[in-house]
């Protein structure tokens, strides 16, 4: 059946899968959230069923945690957990370093918070999100409500002195009204089509009163699974120096539900 999905799909289940099968029996297990950490996370419901894994999962949002539960995976907070073995999460762009832009669901300030606190933070992409420099995606900020205009205005005047292309924002919408996170804030998207200095830029930004958080996650990552649309896997390891591919198998043909973002 994964002849009949798009190349773009296919890359992301096969890195899904891949990154699943990285969880272990016991592991307390962050959840990631949008359309390829959706397929990981039925591929664990699938593991707990069929293999009698036992994990705890946290989500990083209400909507993982709805998907975790209905596949059977024993879901916890943070709080519950303490500490977390792994966390695996999908990237909207990562770099060679592994420094990330995440943040295209919304979900940024939980899934980061999540990040750091697991032994291993996993990304799983598709190829056509590794860039050269970060930027291209636009950058998500989370940003309180109250006087959320005056803070937009403070991040352009930041924008102005950072090594970036672009300098235009603006207020992510849900249809007529404004967008608001699981958190009850607000996102302010950036368009900055090139960031020079990604790890300055994170710490600049997140000084401006009325910021959260930002979408840059510096030196969190420790493995990306990257798939291709020909079913192969490359697996980076930024810790080991590593980097190994493997090709498709024939157990890949046992597709499980595509799951929308």
């Amino acid at each position: 059946m994964t002849a009949e999905m798009s190349p773009i799909d296919r890359a992301k289940y096969v890195a899904a899968r891949r990154a699943a099968d990285l969880v272990q029996d016991g592991m307390r297990v962050g959840l990631g959230t949008g359309s390829t950490a959706a397929w990981m996370v039925r591929r664990l419901g699938e593991r707990v069923q069929e293999e009698g894994l036992k994990i705890k999962g946290v989500p990083t949002s209400t909507r993982t945690a709805q998907l975790a539960r209905e596949v059977g995976i024993e879901v916890v907070s943070l709080d519950q957990a303490g500490w977390l073995d792994m966390t695996i999460d999908g990237a909207d762009e990562f770099d060679q370093e592994m420094n990330l832009i995440k943040g295209g669901g919304g979900a940024h300030l939980q899934e980061k918070i999540v990040a750091t606190a697991s032994d291993q933070m996993v990304v799983i992409a598709d190829a056509g999100k590794e860039v050269e420099t970060l930027g291209a995606f636009p950058l998500p900020l989370e940003v309180i409500p109250f006087g959320w205009q005056t803070t937009r205005t403070l991040v352009e005047e930041v924008l102005d002195t950072m090594d970036v292309l672009g300098t235009s924002t603006a207020l992510r919408m849900d249809g007529d009204v404004p967008f608001v996170t699981d958190e009850g804030n607000h996102v302010l998207d950036l368009h900055l089509h090139r960031i020079g200095n990604a790890r300055q830029l994170a710490l600049v930004l997140n000084q401006v009163p009325g910021v959260v958080e930002n979408g840059l996650f510096i030196d969190i990552c420790d493995k990306v699974v990257i798939g291709h649309g020909d079913g192969r896997v490359e697996i980076r390891d930024i810790n080991e120096g590593t980097t190994e591919t493997e090709q498709p198998s024939d157990s890949d043909e046992n597709l499980f539900l595509d799951i929308a973002d």
